[in-house]
C-alpha cells in the first residue's frame, strides 16, 4: 500500500512539470491506482507502470526552434535598414552564399552531386497511365541519357556555349530533365515555352531568342509552334508520336522534325566531349507574362539558380531534401519556383516523381507514389480546404469532431509538434493525408499568398512541416521562408541565405520605411541579371546599387519576418499564380457599348476578377426600351436581364482583345453614378483612385466573392 501511496505522490508531482494538455493521461493514472491501492492487484501495477513507459517512449517531443522566433533576422548597421539571413554568418558583412561546396557551384555540377550522394538510385519516376505503379529510371541511367541527348542537340547544328539557347515546349516529365541537363553539358541555355503565354507570346520569344531548334512534347504543342513559326526556328524535337500531316505541314514550313529517342542516339553516336559551364554563364532565360507588351525574358545565371537552391537549404536545416526522399512534380517546369525545387532535390540525391499531365489526376498520383516532399500552390490547398469543411457540413458529427481535431492539433503545432500519429490522425484525418499519399513530411508553398485559416488547417491536417516563402522570377523563385519552429501564419518568413532586403518609401502610396513599410528590394547572389534585350526594363528594375525593385510593398514585424501587404503598380497575383493588370482588362471592356466606366478587381486569395460596371445610360436605357423594361438607371441597374446582356457584351470584348480566361471578369455589380473628383473616385487628371474605388465598394466586391466561392 506505500508503493502506491508514493506512486502517486510521484504522479502529482510529475504532472506539474508536464504541460496541461497531458494531464488527462496522469488522471487515468491516478484514477487506476487509487483502485489498485484500495484491492493491492500487483498485476494492475505493473500494467499501469508499463503504460507509464509506454507513454514515456511514444510521447511526441517538440522541435526546437532553428532561430529565436521573436528575432529571426539580424539587421545591418546603417540608416536602411537592411536584413539580412540568420542562416549564414557572413550575411551581416554584406555577403550572400552561392553555393554550399566549391564542387557544385553550377546546375550541372550539383546534378553529379547527387550522382554519388545517391549511390545510383532513383532519380526520375513516372506512370504510363492512372492505373500503373511509377517505374524508375536511376541517377546514372539519367545522366548518361541527358549527355546524350546534349551531344544530339550538337550534332543537329547547334553550338556549344552561352550563347545558344534552345526552347523547350512540354509538362512536366522525364524528358524535360533529360533534355535540361542535356543543355548544361554543352552550356547551353535553356528557353522554356508554355500554355498560358499565348501562340503570339512564343512567336515573338523564340524570334527575341533567335532559337532554331524547340523540344516539343506532342502533336498539339507542334502545330501551335507552326501556327506562328519564327523566321529562326529550323529543327522540332518531337517527345511523342506526331500524325503524318503535321510532318507534311513542317515540312511545308521548312522545318525538320525529330523524335526524341533518334536525337539521343545520333548523339550516343557522336559523343561529343563535353563543354561544362561555368558559374557565371547564362543558364535559362525565363520568360514572365502577364504585363502589358510583350513578355519580358529573365535573364538567370548557373550561380542564381545555384544560390537559390542552397539557400533553401540552409533555411529548411534538418528538414531538407535527403537520400530517400521522393518529391512530386506537378508545378510547371517552365517556372523557377519548381526548376529550383527540383534541382535541390537531385543535389541531395532524392527522387522526383512527375504527375500523369492531368491535373485531375493528381490524386490518383500522390497515392500511387507516395510522396515525401512537394512544392504546392496555395490554389491546391484552398481547394482542400473547402472540400473539406463541404463535407463536415453535411453532418453534425462530423463537423464536431473536425472542429475538436483541429483544436488538439492546432494546440500541438503551436507547441513545436509535428506529426500523423496522434489519435486525430488516425480518426480525423487519415483520409486527407492518405489523398497526399501518406508519407509527406515537407511542403514549400509559393506563388501566391496563402490564407492563414488554410494554412494551419493544413498544417494540422496533413501534419507535415509546411513552410511559405516569397519571390520572384528575378530573384530566381525565393526571397524569404518561413522556418521551422514558428507556427503562426501571416507573414512570409526572414530573407533566405542569399539575398538581403531593404523597405523604401513609396510616399504616393504612403508608406514610409521608417515605419517599417516600404516597397521590398531585394541584393544578393540570386538577383537576375536583366531583362534579356530590353535595357530599358531592366534599368528600371535594377537601380545603380544593384537593388532590384520588386513592386511588392512589405512590411516588417517585430520578429523579424516580412509580411506582403500591397502592390505598388496595379499588377496583383490571382491565386494559382497568373499575374493581372486591371487596367489593361478595363480598356477592353469600355469598347462595349453599354459600359461608360468599369473597376476590375481580384485578391491573391481569389482565382479569379469581378468588375464594378457604371452603365452606358444612353445605350442602356434604349435597349430596355426595344425590350419593354421600364425604369430609370437605378432601377435597371437591378435588373437581372441588363446585367446579362452587359456582362455577355464585355465578355465578348474581351475575347475580342485576346483576353485570356483569368483576365475575363466572373461577375459583375452594376452602379448607376459615374466615378468622379467630386466623389473622390477619380484623380484631377480623371484617372481611376483605385484604393478610394475598392474601399467605396467593399461590401459590393465582398458579395460577388461569397456568391462565386
Amino acid at each position: 500500500m506505500n508503493f502506491v501511496s508514493d506512486l502517486l505522490k510521484w504522479i502529482k508531482a510529475v504532472r506539474q512539470s508536464i504541460m496541461s494538455n497531458s494531464t488527462g493521461l496522469f488522471d487515468e493514472l491516478e484514477g487506476c491506482l487509487q483502485y489498485v491501492g484500495g484491492t493491492g492487484g500487483a498485476l494492475a501495477i505493473t500494467g499501469v507502470a508499463a503504460a507509464t513507459a509506454y507513454y514515456y517512449a511514444t510521447r511526441p517531443i517538440p522541435e526546437k526552434p532553428l532561430v529565436p522566433l521573436d528575432n529571426q533576422c539580424p539587421i545591418e548597421d546603417g540608416p536602411e535598414q537592411i536584413h539580412v539571413s540568420k542562416f549564414y554568418k557572413e550575411a551581416k558583412d554584406g555577403k550572400y552564399i552561392s553555393c554550399i561546396s566549391d564542387d557544385a557551384r553550377t546546375l550541372y555540377q550539383m546534378f553529379r552531386k547527387g550522382v554519388i550522394e545517391s549511390n545510383n538510385g532513383p532519380c526520375l519516376g513516372w506512370r504510363d497511365n492512372s492505373h500503373s505503379p511509377y517505374q524508375w529510371m536511376n541517377f546514372n541511367e539519367a545522366l548518361l541519357r541527358a549527355k546524350n541527348f546534349g551531344s544530339g542537340l550538337i550534332a543537329l547544328g547547334l553550338r556549344p556555349g552561352p550563347r545558344t539557347f534552345v526552347g523547350i515546349y512540354s509538362t512536366n516529365r522525364p524528358e524535360w530533365i533529360l533534355f535540361e541537363q542535356g543543355c548544361y553539358c554543352y552550356s547551353l541555355v535553356v528557353v522554356p515555352l508554355y500554355d498560358t503565354l499565348g501562340p503570339d507570346a512564343c512567336a515573338f520569344i523564340i524570334s527575341q531568342t533567335e532559337i532554331s531548334v524547340v523540344v516539343v512534347e506532342d502533336d498539339k504543342k507542334v502545330n501551335l509552334i507552326l501556327d506562328k513559326a519564327s523566321k529562326s526556328l529550323r529543327k522540332l524535337v518531337v517527345m511523342k508520336e506526331i500524325r503524318p500531316a503535321t510532318h507534311q505541314r513542317a515540312k511545308n514550313l521548312g522545318i525538320e522534325l525529330h523524335t526524341f529517342d533518334e536525337v539521343e542516339k545520333l548523339g550516343a553516336s557522336k559523343n561529343f566531349p563535353e563543354m561544362e559551364p561555368k558559374p557565371s554563364d547564362l543558364c535559362t532565360v525565363c520568360y514572365t507574362s502577364g504585363t502589358t507588351g510583350n513578355p519580358k525574358g529573365v535573364m538567370l545565371s548557373h550561380m542564381n539558380v545555384v544560390s537559390g537552391c542552397v539557400g533553401v537549404l540552409l533555411q529548411l536545416g534538418p528538414h531538407k531534401p535527403r537520400v530517400g526522399d521522393v518529391m512530386i512534380s506537378f508545378l510547371p517546369l517552365a517556372h523557377m519556383l519548381e526548376r529550383c525545387c527540383e534541382n535541390a532535390v537531385y543535389y541531395n540525391g532524392g527522387a522526383v516523381g512527375f504527375y500523369s499531365g492531368d491535373i485531375k489526376e493528381l490524386t490518383s498520383d500522390l497515392k500511387a507514389l507516395k510522396p515525401t516532399l512537394m512544392p504546392a500552390v496555395p490554389r491546391l490547398l484552398n481547394r482542400v480546404y473547402d472540400k473539406v469543411f463541404a463535407e463536415a457540413e453535411r453532418s453534425s458529427v462530423k463537423k464536431m469532431l473536425l472542429r475538436m481535431a483541429l483544436n488538439a492539433k492546432e494546440a500541438e503545432i503551436k507547441r513545436g509538434i509535428i506529426r500523423r500519429s496522434s489519435i486525430w490522425d488516425k480518426v480525423v484525418f487519415r483520409k486527407i493525408q492518405e489523398g497526399f499519399g501518406g508519407r509527406l513530411r515537407l511542403m514549400v508553398v509559393g506563388s501566391a499568398p496563402l490564407s492563414p485559416t488554410v494554412l494551419t488547417f493544413c498544417r494540422a491536417a496533413l501534419g507535415s512541416l509546411i513552410c511559405e516563402g516569397y519571390g520572384q522570377t528575378e530573384c530566381t523563385a525565393p526571397i524569404t521562408l518561413t522556418v521551422q519552429g514558428d507556427f503562426v501564419p501571416g507573414h512570409v518568413g526572414p530573407p533566405v541565405a542569399c539575398n538581403s532586403i531593404k523597405l523604401v518609401d513609396v510616399p504616393e502610396m504612403e508608406y514610409y520605411a521608417s515605419q517599417q513599410q516600404g516597397e521590398i528590394c531585394v541584393k544578393g547572389a540570386n538577383v537576375f541579371i536583366g531583362y534579356y534585350k530590353d535595357p530599358v526594363r531592366t534599368a528600371e528594375t535594377i537601380d545603380e546599387d544593384g537593388w532590384h525593385h520588386t513592386g511588392d510593398i512589405g512590411q516588417w514585424l517585430p520578429n523579424g519576418t516580412l509580411k506582403v501587404i500591397d502592390r505598388k503598380k496595379h499588377i496583383f497575383k490571382l491565386s494559382q499564380g497568373e499575374y493581372i493588370v486591371p487596367e489593361k482588362i478595363e480598356n477592353a471592356y469600355i469598347r462595349s457599348m453599354y459600359v461608360e466606366q468599369a473597376f476590375v478587381h481580384g485578391e491573391s486569395l481569389k482565382s479569379c476578377v469581378v468588375a464594378i460596371v457604371v452603365p452606358d445610360v444612353d445605350a442602356v436605357k434604349l435597349w430596355a426600351i426595344q425590350n419593354g423594361i421600364p425604369g430609370t438607371l437605378s432601377v435597371l441597374c437591378n435588373n437581372r436581364e441588363v446585367k446579362t446582356l452587359i456582362l455577355n457584351d464585355m465578355l465578348r470584348m474581351g475575347r475580342e482583345t485576346g483576353l485570356k480566361s483569368f483576365e475575363q471578369v466572373k461577375d459583375i455589380y452594376l452602379h448607376p453614378d459615374p466615378f468622379s473628383v467630386q466623389n473622390g473616385l477619380l484623380t484631377p487628371t480623371f484617372k481611376s483612385r483605385r484604393p478610394q474605388i475598392k474601399n467605396y465598394f467593399a461590401p459590393q466586391l465582398d458579395d460577388m466573392y461569397k456568391h462565386l466561392d
